[in-house]
């Protein structure tokens, strides 16, 4: 019995270190302080809502004050700041502007070489 166990323990561990996105969304503390900690998995790093309202805090603004800046109304803001929002790259522009921050995007090429193109 304990060689089934243990079995089922290596079975299982590789399954842990995949970075898989989460199904329910975690609390913005929660996030917030992961973030803080370096241990936020890639997939939850770049959480458009939650990067928004990270730069509202940073920036001392209320969501009212940041909706009259932006022109529309706070619970729009509230909207945008939630986990599954998906903002437009204006929009976070615009946001960005208006907590002094500056929106950097990129890119770069992932670590697997051997991508096939479809034509």
């Amino acid at each position: 019995m304990g060689e089934e166990r243990t079995m089922k323990k290596k079975a299982i561990k590789p399954l842990l270190d995949l970075d898989l996105p989460r199904v329910k969304p975690r609390s913005f503390v929660e996030w917030k302080t992961l973030r803080r900690w370096g241990q936020l998995p890639g997939s939850e790093r770049g959480v458009p809502g939650y990067l928004l309202r990270l730069a509202r805090e940073e920036a001392g603004l209320t969501q009212t004050e940041l909706a009259s800046r932006l022109d529309v109304t706070q619970q729009a803001v509230a909207q945008a700041e939630r986990w599954q929002s998906n903002p437009t790259i204006a929009f976070m522009v615009s946001w960005m502007r208006a907590c002094g921050r500056e929106l950097d995007l990129g890119y770069r090429k992932t670590r697997t070489q051997n991508v096939e193109r479809r034509t």
